[in-house]
Formats: C-alpha cells, sequence, structure tokens
C-alpha cells in the first residue's frame, strides 16, 4: 500500500491534471449532449395460426395453450434488428441525410445509409423481457423527438415485414387460377359421366351389373331344376308305360253262383212223368219190355241231368274299368304335358342365360368404364373442394392481414422522452469513478515508463550491490530541485 501510495504521491500532479480534465468533460458531456432514450414493447403472442399450404385439405387447429417458445422471442428480436427493417427505418426518418451524421459529405446516398444503418443498428437494442412474451426495443439520441421518430418507424417496419413474410405474394391469385381450373376439369368430367350415361342407357353400371348376376345365377339354378324336373318326367313317363302294359282294362268286381230253379223243377217233373208211367207201364209190360226199358233209360238219363245240373250252377260276374290304370293313364298324360311344358321352359332358360350372359359381359365393361368416370369425377370434385377451401383460407388470411390482425402487437408505443436517460448526478458519478481509474491508470504508466530510480530498493534490485547512504531530494522555492 505504502508503495501504491509512493506513486501516486510520485505522479500526483499527472494525477490530478488528468483526474480534473476527464471529470470535467464527463460533466461538460452530459449537460451539453445529453442522451434521450426512448422505448417500446412489443407483444408475442398466438393469437392466430395461419393454415399451412398444404396439398391436402388444412386439419381443423386444434385448441391449445398458445405458448411463447425462447425460439419465437429470438426469431422476433432478430427481425427487430434485420438490415432491411433498419435500411427502411434509416430512409422514413432521414438518418443518413442529418448534418450529424454526414462526416465525408463526398460519400454517395448509398455509402451514407448504409453507414447510418450501421449506427442504428449499434445504438439499437431489442432483448426479451425475463418471463414475459414481450420484447423490449430502446434507441438512445441526443434529440428525444428523433429517438420517438426512430422507434415509430421501426414498429411500422417491423410490422409490415411481419405481414411480407407471414403472408407471401400471390398466394389468393395462384389459388383463384387453381379453383378456376378444377372447376373447368369437374365441369369435364360431369359432361363425361352424362355423356355416357345417356349414350349407354345405364344409371349406374355396377348395381345394374350385380342384379344382373344375381338374376343370371337364379335363371342358371332355374335351368338345372328344369333339366332335373326333364329327368324326373321322362322317367315317370317310362315307368307308367312299362305298368301300362301290365295292366288289364276291366277287372272282376262281383262273381255270384246260384241254380236253375225253373229247369230244375222242370226236369223233376218230367222225371216224375216217366216214373209214372213206367210204374203204369209195369202193371201192363214186363220189365224187359221195350217200352219199359225205354222209359227207364229216360229216367237214368234224366237223373242224371239233374245231377250234372246240381254240379253245375249259374255263375254271374260284374266287371269295371280299372282305377289303377285309368290313374295310370292319367299321371302318363299329366307328365307328357309337363314334360312338353319344362322343355319348352328349358328352351326359353337356355335364350334368357344367353341373353343375361350378354347383358352381363357389357354391363361389367361398362362398370368399369363408369368407376373409369366416377373416379375422375370424384378426383376433380376433391380437388375443386380443396382449392375452393384453400383460396378461402388464403382470402380470410388477407383479409385478417390487412386488418392488421397478427401474432405481434405493439404493447407500449414509443413517446418523445422528457428526461435525458441519465441525470446529471449519473454522469458525475460515471465521471468521478472513469476520471479516478484513468488518471490512477495514467500515473503508473508515467512512473513504470520513468527510468529513474526513485528508492535504494530499486537500487539493490537492479544492480544487485548494498545501498550505503541514501539523500532525499529538496525542493527549492519554486519547486525547483535542489
Amino acid at each position: 500500500m505504502r508503495d501504491l501510495l509512493a506513486v501516486m504521491f510520485r505522479q500526483r500532479r499527472v494525477v490530478l491534471i488528468s483526474f480534473a480534465a476527464i471529470f470535467i468533460s464527463a460533466l461538460l458531456y452530459g449537460w451539453l449532449a445529453p442522451s434521450y432514450q426512448a422505448e417500446m414493447k412489443v407483444l408475442v403472442r398466438k393469437g392466430r395460426v395461419d393454415p399451412m399450404v398444404t396439398p391436402t385439405p388444412t386439419p381443423s387447429p386444434q385448441f391449445e395453450r398458445g405458448e411463447v417458445s425462447e425460439e419465437e422471442l429470438n426469431s422476433e428480436v432478430a427481425l427487430l434488428r434485420d438490415e432491411d427493417v433498419l435500411r427502411a427505418v434509416v430512409k422514413a426518418t432521414g438518418l443518413a441525410d442529418e448534418r450529424g451524421f454526414r462526416i465525408f459529405p463526398q460519400d454517395s446516398v448509398d455509402i451514407r445509409i448504409e453507414r447510418a444503418v450501421r449506427r442504428l443498428s449499434n445504438r439499437l437494442k431489442a432483448e426479451p423481457v425475463h418471463k414475459t412474451n414481450l420484447i423490449l426495443v430502446t434507441y438512445a439520441s441526443s434529440d428525444p423527438a428523433r429517438s420517438a421518430k426512430v422507434l415509430h418507424s421501426l414498429a411500422s417496419a417491423y410490422l409490415e415485414r411481419h405481414l411480407q413474410l407471414r403472408r407471401p405474394s400471390g398466394e389468393l391469385k395462384f389459388f383463384d387460377q387453381q379453383t378456376a381450373e378444377s372447376k373447368r376439369s369437374l365441369d369435364a368430367a360431369e359432361f363425361r359421366m352424362a355423356d355416357f350415361i345417356r349414350s349407354r342407357g345405364v344409371v349406374s353400371a355396377s348395381l345394374e351389373r350385380d342384379l344382373a348376376l344375381q338374376k343370371l345365377s337364379e335363371a342358371e339354378y332355374s335351368g338345372l331344376q328344369t333339366e332335373v324336373a326333364i329327368a324326373d318326367n321322362a322317367e315317370r313317363i317310362r315307368t307308367l308305360q312299362a305298368k301300362l302294359q301290365s295292366m288289364p282294362e276291366r277287372r272282376t268286381t262281383q262273381v255270384r253262383t246260384a241254380d236253375n230253379p225253373l229247369l230244375l223243377e222242370k226236369m223233376k217233373s218230367k222225371l216224375l212223368e216217366l216214373e209214372l208211367k213206367r210204374t203204369e207201364l209195369l202193371t201192363k209190360f214186363r220189365p224187359s219190355y221195350r217200352l219199359v226199358v225205354e222209359v227207364e233209360q229216360q229216367i237214368a238219363d234224366t237223373k242224371a241231368a239233374i245231377t250234372a245240373e246240381a254240379l253245375a250252377p249259374v255263375q254271374e260276374q260284374t266287371t269295371e274299368q280299372d282305377p289303377n290304370r285309368d290313374w295310370a293313364q292319367a299321371e302318363l298324360v299329366k307328365a307328357q304335358v309337363e314334360l312338353q311344358a319344362l322343355r319348352a321352359r328349358a328352351g326359353a332358360t337356355e335364350s334368357l342365360l344367353a341373353n343375361s350372359h350378354t347383358t352381363a359381359q357389357r354391363l361389367a365393361t361398362d362398370s368399369i368404364k363408369q368407376e373409369e368416370l366416377l373416379r375422375d369425377l370424384r378426383a376433380a370434385e376433391e380437388k375443386y373442394l380443396l382449392y375452393a377451401g384453400k383460396r378461402e383460407e388464403s382470402r380470410i388470411g388477407d383479409a385478417l392481414d390487412e386488418g392488421g390482425i397478427l401474432n405481434v402487437a405493439i404493447a407500449e408505443q414509443p413517446t418523445v422522452p422528457a428526461l435525458p436517460a441519465r441525470s446529471e448526478w449519473t454522469f458525475a458519478l460515471l465521471g468521478f469513478v472513469f476520471a479516478g481509474t484513468l488518471s490512477t491508470g495514467l500515473a503508473f504508466v508515467i512512473d513504470t515508463l520513468d527510468p529513474a530510480f526513485r528508492t535504494p530498493d530499486e537500487i539493490i534490485a537492479y544492480l544487485g550491490t548494498p545501498v550505503l547512504a541514501s539523500l532525499p531530494q529538496k525542493r527549492a522555492l519554486g519547486g525547483r530541485l535542489r
């Protein structure tokens, strides 16, 4: 500490002069050229979500909490300090043409503008406010009105630049053109579909094809059933014909057996007469008489006839048509008629199958063509609806942009500062600290550069020999050394 104070005492004149000069200069600068700082605050928010320009429909936005990230705040800070924005501010405020900035009058306008942009970038400060969505922008100059004017111009240029970046130019015009082209494509696809329906005579070829295939399947099944029925009836006819050959036309239903009473009565009467005649003849003649023998022979013949008549009674038979044969004949006729009908039905079914096959093939071809036309129509419709939706989104976005509805807003407008950024006491304190630091440093520098020996210790350190005695320097009157 003694050595430090010794340096200060040795160089006290330099310290005092430099301290006074620097301190007075700082006071004069703070009094004659005060710095007026204007400030504004920019609010970064997520009050609006712009739809993405994609070739697909824009999904509905999800309602999430609109938190602003640090990257977004830094992006807005970088946009505030963008050279194009600063260049627009310089041109709007005329900073390049002010007398204080025209150090080199012979320079061109572009050079003066670039120098003014550099100075503005150095003086302009933009930084996010801690734990907020605000950006604090400050600008200081010796003119308070100019400071506020610069920030006003910066706000206008920043918002305009923000609009340019958020909404590319020509987007609405592009979507208008694409919507018109897609509408023409949709009209052409609808015309082709209507012409196809009118020329082919179908409304829905795929549906009609399915119905035709269903009817074709039913017709094929009916044809198979008809063939089975034909085979069944043919076999039935053959069986019935074989049975009819073995069946009689009539059958006996009743048989009655009885004697012939009139014949037996006559024959018994005749026998009685013959016996009476034989008895009469025996009374007159001998048994061997011819007449008696003849009568006995007649009696024997009559008895034989009566016995034969008793052994062979009279039979009465009743016959009628055989019902089985009648049923078989009726069934045969019915089967023959049904066979003819089934054969006619089989022929009609074959014709129907041929027509159904032809119709199904034609409808299959028409369905393929109609599906292709439907795909083109749906694609054209989806394209038209997509571009119409995109056009409406672009129109809404442009309307919002024209109305100034952005995700950034000037939360605090710049005002003309009435007081300087630093007061006189601040300049006095800064001047005191700055003057003390520089004067102390200057004293140590001069003392270090002085080649003279000031203490015995320096001689010992330099020569390496002991010092036997040292005489202090005395000053005469007037400050001269003696």
